[in-house]
């Protein structure tokens, strides 16, 4: 008997440390990196990345769903679920293929955007987007803050992010970069090119990191940068480790510094993780887990 109340009363202090923990939590930042192969970060000049990675927890062994492919893994990373469930299969799916297996309030499958308006209807966010197939994956009626210009540069999308979370502080932020995407499919995923434009997309998650840092929010912020796929040659959307590793990286409040995961993770579990962070129930139809080897 007094083992067993031992052990609830460790579960009930347990379950208080870690709703303190998250009650810290005001604002999780996402960022998600078009075609980042988790095979490139060891070689790959990205010190911003690589801080957030030895101040947080980390996989270089997540998984994409199948195909490895942009639409259907974005859908995935924002819906929770995979493409057989949400009905989004092809690279630029706008609409499901096969039909969605549920609807949600917005008329596409749930996802959290959808579910934090629901949830906590007083709550902000913002989506900011350089590849416009991402503009069909989301709820957009549910988003406070939409941006998106596919005629700029990268540059223009992190300072526009930037300046979002200094003067807005959303409470969820999802900023979308194309590349290293575009110069793998026109010069080569792992070639010296790709290598070279790493190093603009770390400066521009750099920029990210010093908004949180002068919105004055650092310490009730989580970030987690991620990718769609990687890729091998000039293409994507195959079976190999190249292209559906992905880098997964969580670092802020609560989060474990220098863990590397050893949980299996796949890309619906970021918005399950997101959830989990918030406080927000998950529907019923998602697959996603929340990653919470990362957590203190």
């Amino acid at each position: 008997m007094k083992k067993l109340l031992s052990l609830l009363l460790f579960f009930i202090v347990l379950n208080l440390q870690l709703n303190a923990q998250h009650q810290k939590v005001k604002h999780v930042v996402l960022i998600g990196c078009d075609g980042l192969g988790a095979y490139a970060l060891p070689d790959a000049d990205m010190p911003e990345l690589k801080k957030l990675m030895l101040n947080g927890a980390w996989s270089l062994q997540a998984r994409s769903v199948l195909p490895s492919s942009s639409a259907v893994n974005w859908a995935s990373m924002l819906m929770g679920a995979g493409p057989t469930v949400t009905g989004y299969t092809e690279w630029d799916s706008k609409t499901p293929e096969i039909p969605s297996a549920v609807k949600g309030p917005y008329n596409i499958f749930p996802g959290i955007f959808g579910i934090l308006k629901q949830q906590k209807a007083g709550e902000r966010s913002a989506v900011i987007y350089n590849w416009g197939g991402i503009g069909y994956l989301f709820e957009r009626a549910a988003v406070d803050i939409i941006v998106h210009n596919n005629q700029s540069g990268g540059d223009f999308f992190a300072d526009t992010a930037a300046i979002i979370i200094k003067t807005q502080k959303p409470t969820l932020t999802f900023l979308h970069l194309s590349e290293p995407d575009g110069v793998g499919h026109n010069i080569g995923h792992g070639t010296e090119a790709y290598y070279e434009e790493l190093k603009r997309v770390d400066r521009r998650i750099g920029r990210v990191v010093n908004a949180i840092k002068e919105a004055g929010i650092e310490n009730e912020t989580i970030i987690i940068v991620t990718s769609d796929h990687g890729g091998k040659g000039k293409g994507h959307g195959g079976k190999s480790l190249d292209e559906i590793q992905i880098p997964w990286i969580i670092s802020g409040v609560g989060i474990k510094r220098g863990h590397k995961i050893n949980d299996i993770i796949i890309t619906y579990d970021t918005a399950a993780t997101i959830a989990y962070i918030l406080g927000l129930k998950t529907p019923q139809p998602w697959r996603g887990k929340a990653v919470t080897d990362a957590f203190k």
